[in-house]
């Protein structure tokens, strides 16, 4: 067996609530006879989180470690047995799209192993033109580099008493008011918690917010389940750095506008 993310839970923070067997699509965590949650197989997680933002306790996190290897076919057939058809054309890694007889089909998609990365094509809104046809280009608000997680420091001058955003890589190609709505006036790192080698990424972020006495933290995501994950890493960062920093989130649609406003 490989090392892989997967879910795992406190039962002594677990209070029953159930949430977490809802928000799991691929039907990986019920609740045993004593009104835990517990995984069912690990086979059935996909080791992308969803579940943690509904948990009220902080019960559940995600792991690395050996593991059964993610099977989207098992979860489907698993899901359809528990839940019907409709929910198990959820399971990540399942094609959706329905059969002929207007059933969705339950091959494996064969680019995408979860909604974030799932193809699609977005409208595009011409507003970069004014009425005469000219091309406007806005400025750049990015005032310092280099701006990747792996790359910062902790001790960079820049981000002494700064009103810091810390962005999933994708939001900043996903929201065409990026620069405008959410970096103008603020220090950048970015990071990419499903791509990126995390090892690390908490400790350097504590580092960050112990020495530098932010003004303000802002975490800008996509709505995708995986990117949920580095709102996590930050809170987790915050908590190590134990300093009272106010933490926001802002949530980006892959349709190019924001869903979730700082909050």
């Amino acid at each position: 067996m490989a090392k892989r993310k997967i879910i795992e839970i406190d039962r002594e923070l677990c209070n029953g609530c159930g949430e977490c067997t809802t928000a799991c699509a691929e039907g990986a965590l019920e609740l045993d006879a004593e009104g835990k949650a517990f995984l069912v197989r690990e086979l059935y997680c996909d080791g992308m989180g969803a579940c943690l933002d509904v948990c009220p306790t902080g019960a559940l996190r995600i792991v690395e470690r050996e593991g059964e290897a993610y099977d989207a076919k098992a979860a489907y057939g698993h899901v359809l047995k528990k839940k019907g058809r409709d929910a198990a054309a959820k399971v990540h890694g399942i094609d959706a799209a329905p059969d002929p007889a207007g059933r969705p089909a339950a091959g494996p998609r064969e680019f995408a192993a979860c909604p974030g990365s799932a193809v699609c094509e977005i409208p595009v809104a011409d507003g970069s033109r004014t009425a005469d046809g000219r091309t406007v280009s806005a400025a750049s608000q990015l005032s310092q580099w280099p701006i990747q997680l792996h790359l910062v420091s902790p001790f960079a001058p820049y981000f002494q008493n700064a009103d810091l955003l810390v962005a999933a890589d994708c939001t900043a190609f996903a929201l065409g008011g990026f620069h405008q709505d959410l970096l103008k006036g603020k220090k950048l790192v970015i990071a990419c918690p499903k791509l990126d080698e995390t090892e690390g990424y908490v400790e350097k972020l504590a580092e960050i917010i112990r020495r530098n006495n932010l003004k303000s933290l802002t975490v800008a995501i996509m709505t995708v389940p995986c990117c949920a994950g580095l709102f996590r890493l930050v809170q987790r960062a915050v908590e190590l750095a134990e300093v009272d920093v106010p933490l926001r989130r802002v949530v980006v649609g892959i349709e190019g506008r924001v869903v979730q406003p700082a909050a």
